[in-house]
């Protein structure tokens, strides 16, 4: 018997051996180093040197400084002597305009028309949301610091911070896309930021049609209940397209009425002329100064509105919201959050709650029904389209339960075709809305054959 074997009959049975642990598998792949990054920064850092602080005069303004700063990267390329194809030249022109002029890597994708999302996970990992499906794209940020540059860049244009006192924060481009920012200690893997796009030509209710969004006739029933000042909250997850829906309902609105609108960050784009727009505000480094939504909807009680518009809520400010629509201030719309119709009324009564105010839940449940005439449930599907799934109308109070009757429901059954899409679409009930008379007393008309059993064409 070898040394081995009395080692092991003295330990008694044998220890199977723990196996090594397998090399971590790094969180992103590799990527290609740039061949023309040593050029890029040559080229930027000319740019700087010959227009200086032409670049930060306030009085200059977009246009001019563009020409200025093609007419000078030009020279600076002409000077560089590396060899460079044409399109290679090209391609580090537009690069470095877009790192002085716009958002560096985002600004292929921010002109894009077909790109309704940018997602960046990390400086070196970049999504975009295309016909409603996530892909990733070959653009990376240099580093963090990087990123961070661009971040502080979007977020300083409308007076607010990032930073770790401050770790989170939503801004708004010129053109009114949504930005929300996280950086680090929240972020463990690298800054985070997420853009919403929005059309500088704002989708109409016939986009919407063409979409599969809703249908012809159901555009002509909201567009009768906005006219007709019923109060309409539009629902649905995140991304299911519920802003857009709301700037098409706002343009229904009269253009001889008083238009308030009160959101986080400013993306609502009404064409009347008779608009108010409010901000909210986060706290100061010294957390002080915050204007809230709340705030803003109760300040906005005291601007004599004919309408008072809500980008969402998400706080308190649902008790002043229905509070104004139960005094006078009929045809209100705003968003909420929610899974379903039912489920809208339940996260709204909780909001209502968060205001600290020492209500019963059928005194609260009780303002909801004679405040909210409409619920407008919107989807996104799991093809990537977003539709409005539900129309819904509040009845009223049976007991402590608010009664809802479905006016319209998407067609789930219809299946899907070929390529995965949903051939569904909205299908009335045959419930005829007791709002019908209300609108009648104002002149407004609808067909009952609208709300027959028969598909509704579009």
């Amino acid at each position: 018997m070898n040394l081995s074997e009395r080692l092991a009959q003295r330990q008694g049975p044998a220890v199977r051996p723990v196996p090594a642990p397998a090399p971590e598998v790094p969180r992103r792949a590799a990527r290609n180093a740039d061949p023309f990054a040593g050029v890029k920064r040559s080229v930027h850092q000319g740019l700087l040197d010959a227009l200086g602080p032409k670049l930060y005069d306030a009085h200059l303004d977009q246009h001019e400084l563009e020409q200025k700063v093609t007419q000078t990267l030009q020279a600076v390329l002409q000077r560089d002597d590396t060899p460079m194809t044409a399109a290679d030249r090209t391609r580090v022109a537009q690069e470095v305009a877009d790192e002085i002029l716009g958002h560096g890597p985002l600004e292929p994708y921010l002109r894009d028309a077909g790109v309704s999302e940018i997602m960046v996970n990390g400086h070196d990992q970049i999504y975009v949301e295309r016909d409603g499906r996530l892909v990733p794209v070959d653009a990376a940020f240099t580093d963090e610091s990087h990123l961070r540059r661009t971040i502080d860049k979007i977020v300083a244009r409308i007076g607010r911070r990032v930073d770790e006192a401050s770790p989170m924060v939503d801004a708004r481009l010129p053109d009114g896309s949504r930005v929300n920012a996280v950086v680090p200690p929240i972020a463990l893997d690298g800054s985070l930021l997420t853009i919403r796009k929005f059309s500088n030509d704002p989708f109409t209710v016939n986009d919407l049609i063409s979409f599969g969004t809703l249908t012809g006739p159901v555009a002509d029933l909201l567009q009768a209940c906005v006219r007709g000042r019923l109060n309409i909250l539009i629902g649905g997850g995140t991304g299911s397209g519920k802003t857009t829906t709301l700037n098409v309902l706002s343009s229904f609105l009269p253009d001889d009425e008083r238009i308030v609108t009160i959101e986080d960050a400013a993306e609502l784009q009404l064409r009347q002329d008779h608009v108010l727009r409010l901000e909210s505000r986060p706290s100061n480094v010294e957390a002080r100064g915050e204007i809230a939504i709340r705030d803003l909807v109760r300040n906005s009680l005291r601007m004599r509105p004919d309408r008072i518009i809500i980008g969402e809520v998400r706080d308190g400010a649902a008790l002043d919201m229905l509070q104004a629509m139960n005094t006078g201030h009929d045809g209100s719309i705003t968003t909420v959050h929610s899974n379903a119709p039912r489920d809208s009324l339940s996260r709204l009564e909780t909001m209502v709650l968060m205001a600290g105010v020492d209500l019963p839940q059928r005194a609260i449940r009780e303002q909801m029904a004679s405040a909210i005439d409409l619920i407008v449930h919107q989807t996104r599907l799991k093809d990537g389209s977003r539709r409005i799934t539900h129309i819904t109308e509040v009845n009223g109070m049976e007991g402590d339960v608010i009664t809802l009757q479905d006016l319209f429901v998407f067609d789930f059954h219809a299946g899907v075709d070929e390529h995965g899409r949903f051939r569904g679409s909205l299908r009335g009930t045959g419930l005829r809305p007791g709002f019908l008379d209300r609108l009648a007393d104002q002149g407004i008309y609808l067909p009952p054959r609208m709300f027959g059993m028969e598909e509704v064409a579009r």
